[in-house]
């Protein structure tokens, strides 16, 4: 019997592999896990970022790169507790604009324009 590495790898995602993903036309759902808010001129809150296969029926979280402490290979939910933080992020994966849910449990997903000319992302 053959074992299915892809189905048996945990539902998590490094940056590399989160680009490589989204170039081949996966999409990026953004979630809101705690509500924003502006303090001076900055927006606050956080965002946890999850690359989805376009059916919708795979998604992998995106994590830290893993790290060793104490022998163990430590792996960290990546998550964005501003708005500059997140959308810097994202224009350096590709995306040429950014919804951003501002409400805890709010999500947004979207996608790399297919047409490297077309500034929309859809």
């Amino acid at each position: 019997m053959e074992i299915e590495l892809e189905k048996e790898t945990p539902n998590v995602v490094t940056e590399p592999r989160f680009r490589k993903l989204i170039a081949s036309g996966y999409l990026a759902e953004v979630v809101c896990q705690v509500a924003a808010y502006r303090k001076a001129s900055v927006w606050y809150g956080e965002w946890t970022v999850r690359v989805v296969n376009p059916d919708r029926t795979i998604e992998k979280l995106l994590v830290t790169t893993p790290r060793r402490v104490d022998d163990m290979d430590e792996i960290k939910i990546r998550v964005f507790k501003t708005i500059n933080g997140l959308s810097s992020f994202m224009h350096e994966a590709g995306f040429t604009h950014l919804d951003i849910p501002f409400l805890s449990g709010g999500r947004t997903i979207q996608g790399l324009p297919k047409d490297p000319s077309d500034k929309s992302g859809s």
